[in-house]
């Protein structure tokens, strides 16, 4: 990591980064993670085994799997990904969850030489995974809690959370935090989980779920929670029991601190 692109990110945060020899910078130290791990699928997370295979097997099967035939592939999530966050050259953009940063490097290839990517992950693994991934010089990854991010308020132009929402043990305060890390106009994008209407299948929807620690979002749910933040023009896309949710923060609206449950059924597109 170039100590320049290191220097950028120190000026985000909002806590002192420590000096660190991994290539990420890291204020998790010997923790595993920053809280109890939700479930199977999270604990898989810090295991050095899944990191070499998230990409190209570990990843795409499970979107086979949750997004069903007609979802986009892993690439296709990265181009729409870049578009709904209307990406430009000179911008800041938070990849929550990046994993093996494979998203991460892409927003960095989209804001430019001037702009900023931050990978932000809790598993070690997957970090310096993405480390040895290289990627542009712009790139930079950090370990930290995904929850809280430790960025100072108003800091960043769009933040992306990608097959990691369900999975966190407090959504509600992580969309909280989202909205105070953006800048006025900001937009935000997400893919997380989205239960069916027919009750068979929300049923073992609900079960796998808590198996595997993965919270069921109702279809609307989220889009109603961005409302609720400040979000507007929010646009909705789902596939198979996952949905993509879009929004651009307010120009003006306060940050809120919600941290409640604020469920709703609907299937709107956009609103």
């Amino acid at each position: 990591m170039p100590t320049s692109t290191r220097d950028r990110l120190a000026a985000l945060l909002s806590t002192a980064a420590p000096a660190s020899g991994t290539g990420f910078v890291d204020l998790l130290g010997d923790s595993p993670q920053a809280g109890p791990p939700t479930g199977v699928t999270q604990r898989l997370m810090r295991t050095s085994l899944l990191p070499r295979v998230y990409e190209r097997y570990w990843r795409p099967a499970l979107g086979c799997v949750f997004k069903g035939p007609f979802g986009p592939s892993m690439a296709g999530e990265i181009r729409l990904a870049t578009e709904l966050l209307a990406l430009r050259p000179g911008q800041v953009v938070l990849d929550v969850a990046c994993g093996t940063g494979r998203f991460t490097r892409a927003f960095g290839a989209a804001v430019g030489p001037d702009g900023l990517a931050i990978g932000l992950d809790g598993a070690r693994p997957m970090l310096e995974t993405a480390v040895a991934e290289r990627g542009p010089d712009n790139v930079v990854y950090l370990r930290a809690d995904a929850v809280e991010p430790p960025l100072r308020e108003s800091t960043v132009d769009a933040v992306c959370c990608f097959a990691a929402l369900h999975m966190f043990a407090e959504p509600e305060k992580a969309l909280d935090s989202f909205a105070r890390l953006l800048r006025p106009g900001g937009r935000i994008v997400l893919l997380t989980s989205a239960q069916r209407g027919w009750q068979p299948a929300r049923t073992v929807e609900t079960i796998g779920g808590v198996f595997s620690g993965q919270r069921m979002f109702d279809r609307g749910e989220i889009a109603a929670a961005l409302r609720a933040r400040g979000f507007t023009s929010i646009s909705e896309r789902y596939a198979g029991f996952t949905q993509i949710v879009a929004g651009g923060l307010r120009s003006g609206h306060p940050h809120p601190v919600l941290s409640r449950d604020t469920r709703t059924r609907g299937t709107s597109r956009r609103t």
